[in-house]
């Protein structure tokens, strides 16, 4: 009897801790969805409340020669741009699948993605995100994303 008392405890628990990181992942990918909510609506406000001041914008593309470049953006002129497309350019971002990895306050998410301008595919890629969590909610910490505009599906 005290082995089936003491594997139900253990049961119990590890239920308990997969819940736990079942709620943070939730969370963590709510955080991204509302993201490209704020984003698709170009609102600058919500997207600068989900970020930390210091926040990393990052692309890698490949230049004519074949080979992968990094270029860095502020955030500022990222919101600056979102909200300077004219409200006749429907644009969307179109988010795959996820795969998210965490340990504690930390979240590494890909999100493979289309991207259509007026309903037309204009690219697809990679965008792979940093988030951490302080004061009961994740914060984007680093964004870095792949662009390519063929082999996109």
């Amino acid at each position: 009897m005290k082995i089936l008392s003491s594997c139900l405890l253990i049961l119990i628990s590890i239920s308990s801790l997969a819940a736990q990181e079942n709620k943070a992942e939730t969370e963590v990918k709510e955080t991204i969805q509302e993201f490209f909510q704020a984003f698709h609506e170009q609102d600058s406000i919500k997207l600068r409340a989900m970020v930390v001041p210091s926040i990393y914008m990052q692309s890698i593309a490949v230049d004519s020669s074949g080979n992968s470049e990094l270029e860095s953006e502020e955030y500022s002129k990222f919101l600056k741009s979102i909200v300077s497309i004219p409200s006749t350019t429907k644009f969307e971002e179109r988010l795959l699948s996820f795969d998210i990895r965490m340990n504690g306050a930390l979240a590494s998410v890909i999100t493979p993605y289309s991207f259509y301008v007026n309903d037309i595919l204009s690219h697809c890629g990679v965008n792979s995100f940093q988030l951490y969590k302080t004061e009961g909610e994740w914060k984007i910490i680093h964004i870095v994303d792949t662009r390519k505009k063929e082999g996109c599906k």
